[in-house]
């Protein structure tokens, strides 16, 4: 794409990505392939250092990655989970890649079936990402819906989201901070929630996720890194949160694989305000008494059958069920759950004109708490 570029995708209309390594081949000739790199192909639409332009419609951008490459027996999400248990990396397309762009929008589209990441970005400054539905099957490997990295001043506002991976993952890695970032009226289906790491190098700051339902997400809210790509993540705020079937509603953990280094995770200013879920294990982890975690929570609740693993952390507690191990014990709220109208059906695809897939008229209106 080019700057002040805008693709318009009518209702109806369906784009759909070839299913030839060749078409997304970079000079290494290794799309289509595992490696140990896994930078082979090309997205297939790139906004590179433009400033302005977007995706306009409710047309469907189909990634196919549930279709067979061109001259092999493999799908690209076959070759994904074969590169996992290689031990190494498959070289897939990106949906759409955004690097050192400036003012880009994403409006009203449909993106499904990925190969890998469905949006990525990279040094991104004022991206805004509006009504859009990302649907991907839960067993996809590597296809996040949406990653802003080392990006600031990004606003992602009334989307579905249901993916094979992170439906959202705020990333900074060696290359720059991510900050500014706010995550408003959303809602998820399966995937491994809304996440942030585990590339932590740079820092990340000033993250706002308010108004957001997490419908069986495998992890809730998650917070990830270990001392190998670490950082300081500091001034994130979760409001208005419903959440249910998760296994791990709240996953806030500094020992995410087990690799050594000297980039210790520390996570400070973590503010949680009416966050309700059902069960599952609700688990804070800080490094080591010495880089605790800094958590505050406020009317929040769950069920009696939630379980916590509290390690290294220093929490704060107003009203939370059940209570954190050390804080004082809180009331069962009983049946007063203002998340029983936020739960709503994902839109389902079908033949209609709507690009395929059948939108919920309330898809970009807030959701009601």
């Amino acid at each position: 794409m080019k700057s002040g570029t805008t693709l318009w995708l009518a209702g109806g209309a369906i784009l759909t990505a070839v299913a030839d390594p060749k078409a997304y081949q970079k000079s290494s000739g290794s799309c289509g392939h595992i490696d140990r790199s896994g930078d082979g192909c090309r997205p297939l639409i790139s906004f590179t250092k433009t400033k302005g332009g977007g995706l306009y419609g409710y047309g469907t951008i189909d990634g196919g990655g549930g279709t067979l490459m061109a001259g092999t027996a493999e799908t690209w999400w076959q070759l994904a989970r074969r590169a996992q248990s290689e031990g190494a990396k498959q070289n897939a397309p990106r949906l759409i890649q955004m690097d050192r762009a400036e003012d880009v929008s994403v409006h009203g589209i449909t993106l499904r079936n990925a190969a890998n990441f469905h949006i990525a970005m990279s040094h991104v400054e004022r991206a805004t990402i509006w009504a859009v539905i990302i649907d991907t099957p839960a067993d996809a490997r590597n296809t996040d819906g949406i990653d802003p990295a080392a990006s600031e001043d990004v606003t992602i506002i009334h989307s579905f989201i249901r993916t094979g991976d992170d439906n959202i993952a705020i990333k900074a890695g060696t290359s720059g901070p991510a900050r500014h970032i706010s995550i408003l009226d959303n809602q998820f289906g399966w995937g491994h929630g809304m996440s942030i790491g585990s590339e932590l190098n740079s820092g990340v700051s000033d993250v706002l996720v308010r108004n957001l339902t997490l419908d069986g997400t495998t992890f809730g809210l998650r917070i990830k890194s270990d001392p190998s790509r670490g950082g300081l993540v500091e001034r994130v705020n979760y409001e208005n949160i419903c959440m249910r079937n998760n296994k791990w509603p709240i996953h806030f953990d500094t020992r995410y694989g087990p690799f050594a280094g000297n980039n210790l995770p520390l996570y400070q200013q973590i503010v949680l305000r009416h966050v309700y879920g059902t069960d599952g294990t609700l688990v804070m982890r800080g490094f080591d008494q010495q880089h605790p975690l800094d958590i505050a929570m406020e009317d929040v609740r769950f069920s009696p059958r939630a379980t916590w693993q509290v390690e290294n952390a220093t929490v704060t507690a107003v009203n939370v069920f059940p209570s954190p191990p050390g804080a004082a014990a809180t009331p069962h709220y009983g049946a007063s759950n203002p998340c029983v109208v936020a739960f709503r059906p994902f839109p389902e695809a079908t033949s209609s004109k709507n690009g395929g897939i059948e939108r919920d008229p309330r898809a970009a209106a807030p959701i009601d708490r």
